[in-house]
């Protein structure tokens, strides 16, 4: 059987411009923008902690036709609960745009799609994430691997649906609600700051040879997620794997639970 490599992504270059960027209001409130257009990991501590965001909104947007499934929507909100201070909740808004029609998108791409569709920017006391849920591909995948997932700024990221939708519910492939979960919840723990990317490690157990992930086998960060075969393997018992101690030490010293 042909293995294929599934990559998962931490990031991805951007042109920053020095222009001033247009604010938007939130109902009586006015937000800056740039606030959510930051280096994946440095807003960490204000999505773990309570110090400065009391709640948080995620903006979850799918090309009609792939949405997540309720399941895999359920688990990162538990995902979320668990390891963050946010006494005023986390609250899903979650709606359907037509397809933009330019698969495979390029990081380019994703970015203008965001651009255009994002509604939800941080505000004095909620932390807003966006979460786009693509029809096509990455231009990124190649022959013998795949892009599944990339955590790209501080509160953005994109699940490669469609691709998920041919790797999962059919025999010997894993179950779709438990691959979305893990592809899902990976790119957040990079957004978390893991492993090593603005969440500052409490014990040396980042992997030399993959940087900014897990050397603990077992854990949700470890870097053979991001196999063809070590993701099947990871995802075998039915369920999706958990961060390990390590992860959980270093989210815990910076604002998490």
């Amino acid at each position: 059987m042909k293995k294929v490599l599934v990559i998962l992504c931490v990031g991805f270059v951007l042109l920053v411009s020095c222009s001033k960027e247009n604010d938007v209001t939130e109902g009586i409130e006015t937000v800056n923008p740039i606030t959510n257009k930051q280096s994946t990991g440095s807003s960490a501590n204000d999505l773990l902690s309570d110090k400065k965001f009391k709640s948080m909104v995620i903006e979850v947007v799918y090309v009609v036709g792939f949405q997540p499934t309720s399941t895999s929507i359920n688990n990162f909100v538990a995902f979320l609960e668990a390891r963050t201070h946010k006494p005023n909740g986390i609250n899903i808004v979650l709606r359907s745009i037509p397809s933009p029609g330019t698969s495979p998108y390029t990081n380019e791409e994703i970015v203008a799609i965001e651009e255009t569709n994002r509604t939800k920017y941080n505000t004095s006391d909620e932390i807003a994430v966006w979460a786009f849920f693509a029809d096509g591909e990455s231009a990124r995948n190649t022959s013998s691997g795949v892009v599944l997932g990339t955590a790209y700024r501080n509160t953005s990221f994109v699940i490669y649906e469609q691709t998920i939708h041919g790797l999962s519910n059919s025999p010997f492939k894993p179950n779709r609600s438990v691959l979305e979960t893990t592809i899902i919840t990976h790119e957040f723990g990079h957004i978390f700051g893991l492993t090593n990317l603005g969440t500052a490690l409490q014990s040396n157990h980042e992997d030399g040879e993959h940087p900014k992930h897990c050397n603990v086998k077992t854990c949700l960060m470890f870097w053979s997620a991001e196999t063809g075969s070590g993701i099947g393997e990871m995802v075998s018992g039915g369920t999706a794997p958990q961060l390990d101690a390590q992860c959980i030490a270093d989210l815990r010293a910076n604002g998490g639970k």
